[in-house]
């Protein structure tokens, strides 16, 4: 319990679309938001998305309004995040995030 694992990252140029999964080790998600935040060199981690285990309620940040869709797989025990239009300023290692649980990160690289 308590371990989630990111993936789903890589290269791609401004236009495109990449698709991040958190997977959670079972028991791990329950009441509460699973969140993916973003982060860069020198910057403090920054929220992207969020969204409720249980009832599904969504919250994005303004800079990704329109762009991501964030969603879930209870069955799977994972969140996704849709990412298209993706812009050079996406660029960050993005983290799932449970209560005080962090995945280990997974770097999206947009080119211009």
């Amino acid at each position: 319990q308590g371990q989630l694992v990111e993936s789903g990252g890589g290269l791609v140029q401004a236009g495109g679309s990449l698709r991040l999964s958190c997977a959670a080790s079972d028991g791990t998600f329950r009441s509460g938001n699973v969140a993916w935040f973003r982060q860069t060199p020198g910057k403090e981690r920054e929220f992207v998305a969020r969204i409720g285990w249980l009832a599904g309620a969504i919250l994005y940040a303004n800079s990704v309004k329109g762009r991501f869709t964030i969603s879930k797989n209870n069955a799977k025990n994972t969140v996704y995040l849709q990412m298209n239009s993706l812009r050079p300023e996406d660029t960050a290692v993005y983290f799932c995030n449970f209560a005080s649980y962090w995945g280990q990160g997974t770097q999206v690289t947009v080119s211009s």
